[in-house]
């Protein structure tokens, strides 16, 4: 799929989500950027990293300044979160979403400028950063995804994780928001957490601390490295470079987005 075509079908997707806004009629003030080229503008700067003042205005015909602030006011609208639930349940539709199993698992990021949810990184000789913690299906689709700092430990995450599951409809019946099991490593390996998880109905396999490696786990949890793999590929989130958490979740979102849509291209 070309950047175009990538763009031109989450456009279409995007656009009937964004909020209306009534302009005034006596002092308008200048008129709003266009929504599609601060949407073009956004994607950029996740895909390359580049500093939102570095963004080239005579290309986009938008500023950074004006996309990031479009990039926060969507976020706060929910939109980034609809755009994300509304692709799920396109997915459903598809055959393409796995829900018998999900998938757990966590990476740092560094922080370079601090800010919201951010800590000591236990891996990174205490520098400030911030873990994403991530939640897949079978084939490592993303359903949700947290940011905590960076010395949150990966247990403390497993029952909001689960809750952030959105509610995936798109099939007749209710709609489904829990996977028959959860999948996790030995981060995950605490005895009251395993009884939380079964009292949401959802049966947990995660490995013990102390047992020898072979459990067979990894020919099931390799799948969210994978999708790791795949948020980082856009240079923007691998390393952490806004002080508001509410942004960087906005990035991760969006670029959860596109890699629904990319799954989608391929049914």
């Amino acid at each position: 799929m070309s950047d175009r075509a990538l763009t031109d079908q989450l456009w279409q997707r995007l656009e009937p989500l964004i909020p209306a806004l009534s302009r005034r009629f006596r002092f308008p003030g200048r008129r709003r950027a266009d929504d599609r080229a601060a949407l073009e503008g956004i994607l950029f700067v996740l895909a390359t990293g580049i500093g939102w003042n570095r963004l080239p205005t005579a290309l986009f015909g938008v500023s950074g300044a004006t996309c990031w602030r479009r990039l926060a006011e969507w976020q706060s609208a929910g939109v980034w979160q609809r755009l994300h639930e509304a692709l799920l349940a396109e997915l459903r539709v598809a055959g393409r979403l796995d829900l018998a199993r999900a998938i757990v698992d966590s990476s740092h990021v560094r922080a370079l400028k601090k800010g919201d949810q951010t800590g000591p990184s236990p891996v990174d000789r205490g520098r400030p950063g911030s873990k994403h913690h991530l939640i897949t299906d079978a084939a490592g689709i993303p359903l949700a995804v947290i940011v905590t700092g960076g010395n949150r430990n990966d247990v403390t995450q497993l029952i909001p994780l689960l809750h952030a599951i959105p509610p995936i409809r798109g099939l007749v019946g209710r709609p489904r928001r829990r996977p028959w099991r959860v999948y996790g490593d030995r981060g995950y390996d605490h005895d009251s957490h395993r009884r939380l998880v079964r009292a949401m109905g959802i049966t947990p396999v995660i490995a013990r601390r102390g047992v020898p490696h072979g459990s067979g786990l990894g020919r099931a949890r390799w799948f969210v490295e994978r999708s790791f793999a795949w948020l980082h590929a856009f240079k923007r989130l691998r390393t952490r470079y806004e002080r508001r958490a509410d942004i960087h979740q906005a990035l991760l979102s969006l670029a959860c987005t596109i890699i629904c849509l990319r799954h989608l291209r391929d049914s």
